[in-house]
This record gives C-alpha cells, sequence and structure tokens, in this order.
C-alpha cells in the first residue's frame, strides 16, 4: 500500500524504523496494517494506482488520403 505523509513529525521521530519521511513524500513498502493505520488517523492518504497509459493505435484504411 502506498501512502502520502500528510502530517510532520519532530526531529528525531521515526516511521517503521526509519526516518519520518517530509509532508507530500510517498512511502511504500511499510506493511499494510501500518499504512491503513496512518491512513485511519489521517497521518496519510492512500495513494491510487494510475491506470497504465492507454495506447494509441492506428489501424490500417483510417487514413483520408
Amino acid at each position: 500500500m502506498k501512502i502520502r505523509i500528510l502530517t510532520g513529525a519532530p526531529a528525531g521521530a521515526v516511521l517503521y524504523d526509519r526516518p519520518w519521511p517530509a509532508v507530500g513524500d510517498v512511502v511504500d513498502g511499510l506493511p499494510t496494517t501500518v499504512a491503513a493505520h496512518l491512513v485511519a488517523s489521517e497521518v496519510a492518504e492512500e495513494v491510487a494506482e494510475a491506470p497504465p497509459a492507454r495506447r494509441r493505435t492506428i489501424r490500417k484504411g483510417d487514413d483520408d488520403g
């Protein structure tokens, strides 16, 4: 679960054995329960996975010439 940090923490604070990230940083690799707790506590928000970019296709015979 990817999350974006919404709240800062005092100097020296840690998040799951790592230094606390800056506000706006995206964090990945936390256990789901830890990430879900941060989201529920409004300390972070879940970052939705972006859908894959749509490919443009050109069909034969579609040109106007």
